[in-house]
């Protein structure tokens, strides 16, 4: 069962109970799940290796918001949803210190350009305070990059990164990409908040060198909205929904290249919540509300 691609915490989490066929405790996994300004969101901690082993993930925390009724626009749900995932990005950062957030992935393909648009509203600072310091006391330092992609570089993300942090010097990183989920409900419906650090592409399969607290030395978060299904991944669930038992993704996938599957207006959706993202990191990391972010950003 754990053949089907994801990178959602949350959904490797469901693979493990259907592989087990009951709603066993996970070793080494705890759960649990509560509501932040009205939207579900689900912790998962892995807490040593054996629950490493069993979801396929580092040891570490995450937490998954879901968003699904954003699309309805019902009464601030902007602003709801910059608060819930901004208190929670609030408890996993640390209090001080600069931040280096990375925006990774290719813009010119929208269901790759979460992390260069969230960029678009995030708040930084590190060169007005330096220039500054006295009208800007108030902010945190903030230093941004958006690190294209090997095919238009030349360079590994991870390579870019460190050439950025050696200058910055940052206190920890957070790194914003895509991700590939299990299931279409979750896709732009979802942000998944980690302290464990991220591997660029891994969520179409292209896994790039590693972005974590081993190969950059600080500590790294990471913040993914999935964008994408792996096809076979999305065949096997509707298939065994139908009543076809036993199903292996791998089988599914022949011998073509890996399809990925997106929604028809990934476009407006990856906007959206790339915007939530960005805000979510301001409300977290300079304390404002979304009405003090509009008007620095303006």
């Amino acid at each position: 069962m754990l053949t089907r691609r994801t990178d959602l915490a949350l959904e490797a989490q469901e693979l493990w109970k259907e592989s087990a066929e009951k709603t066993t405790r996970l070793p080494g996994v705890r759960a649990r799940t509560r509501r932040r300004e009205g939207w579900p969101i689900t912790r998962v901690e892995i807490l040593n290796d054996t629950g490493a082993k069993a979801l396929g993930k580092p040891v570490g925390t995450y937490v998954t918001v879901d968003l699904t009724a954003f699309r309805d626009r019902r009464e601030d749900f902007f602003g709801r949803a910059v608060r819930a995932l901004g208190a929670e990005l609030r408890e996993l950062l640390p209090q001080e210190g600069t931040a280096l957030v990375v925006g990774l992935g290719n813009r010119a393909m929208t269901p790759d350009a979460v992390g260069p648009q969230t960029l678009d509203h995030l708040l930084v600072t590190r060169h007005l305070l330096r220039a500054m310091p006295q009208q800007f006391s108030g902010l945190r330092p903030v230093a941004a990059v958006r690190t294209g992609v090997l095919a238009t570089t030349g360079l590994e993300s991870a390579e870019l990164v460190r050439g950025a942090a050696e200058t910055v010097r940052p206190d920890f990183i957070v790194a914003v990409d895509a991700l590939a989920a299990r299931r279409m409900a979750r896709v732009c419906a979802t942000v998944q908040v980690s302290d464990t650090g991220i591997a660029p592409g891994s969520g179409v399969g292209n896994r790039r060198m590693a972005l974590n607290q081993d190969s950059l030395g600080v500590p790294v978060f990471a913040v993914g909205i999935p964008t994408v299904v792996d096809g076979a991944t999305l065949a096997a669930d509707l298939m065994e929904e139908a009543g076809v038992p036993e199903l292996d993704p791998e089988a599914l996938r022949g011998r073509g290249q890996p399809l990925m599957v997106t929604p028809q207006d990934i476009d407006a959706r990856v906007r959206d919540l790339s915007k939530v993202v960005g805000y979510a990191l301001n409300w977290a990391l300079q304390g404002l509300d979304v009405d003090e972010i509009d008007a620095l950003l303006s």
